[in-house]
């Protein structure tokens, strides 16, 4: 099969298993936001999802992801000035200036160590980032998921509101939580919902926090996601295929 034929027929599977969802939890598809995870897959099936009417890609690994970004920027063709970058790998402090070159949204601050790193490397590039706390919800902590506890969210938002006239670069704009490995991801993504009302509502930081994104849901549990709330899937496999 022509690999464009693929990917249209893969992504109308996965829309249509979209609506199915929204429709039983009594949602709107202008609620959700569907970022495909390129990780691994070379330019050409970007453009085809571009050409498909995908504008939010995913990547894991800043060096790939920034020779990605590069070429589309690079490209003789503006069409691709729409596109989104999410970054949703582990931080690491050496690597924050350069996420902050491309990336319009990091889904995976899990300390608040990463704030000022992400905020000047932003500004310096004359961007603005929205950032997202990720949160773990693995029973037990879990080598390589990384996110952290409501207690390690409470402070990032607690730093974050402390020092924003020197965090210019970036906001935090909601959460997000990867399902656990073996337990039901029904539940670990009812267990962030409440995580993320309760610290969208403000209550958290005494302030109005404007926390609006849940970023929750990948190829094997978006279903589940859809129905605790999510607003930003993030889907690899079951667009892409294996890799």
């Amino acid at each position: 099969m022509v690999r464009s034929q693929e990917i249209s027929r893969n992504l109308s599977r996965v829309e249509e298993e979209i609506d199915q969802a929204l429709e039983l939890s009594g949602r709107e598809r202008s609620e959700i936001t569907l970022i495909a995870v390129t990780k691994n897959f070379p330019v050409s099936d970007i453009e085809i999802l571009y050409d498909l009417g995908i504008r939010e890609f995913g990547e894991n690994r800043d060096q790939e992801a920034r020779e990605k970004v590069r070429y589309f920027q690079e490209s003789s063709h503006h069409q691709f000035e729409s596109m989104r970058w999410h970054f949703q790998g582990q931080l690491q402090r050496n690597k924050l200036a350069s996420i902050s070159s491309w990336a319009h949204m990091v889904h995976s601050v899990d300390d608040k160590k990463y704030l000022k790193g992400l905020s000047e490397g932003a500004v310096k590039n004359g961007r603005h980032i929205q950032c997202l706390i990720q949160i773990s919800l693995d029973e037990y902590p879990t080598a390589g998921r990384g996110g952290t506890d409501v207690a390690g969210a409470r402070e990032i938002l607690a730093t974050f509101e402390r020092e924003k006239s020197q965090l210019r670069g970036i906001t935090l704009a909601g959460v997000m939580g990867v399902a656990p490995l073996n337990n039901s991801p029904a539940e670990a993504f009812s267990r962030l919902a409440e995580i993320f009302a309760g610290i969208g509502s403000g209550s958290e930081s005494g302030s109005e926090s404007g926390m609006k994104i849940l970023s929750a849901g990948m190829s094997g549990d978006f279903h589940e996601a859809i129905l605790a709330g999510a607003t930003h899937l993030r889907i690899g496999s079951s667009i892409l295929g294996s890799r």
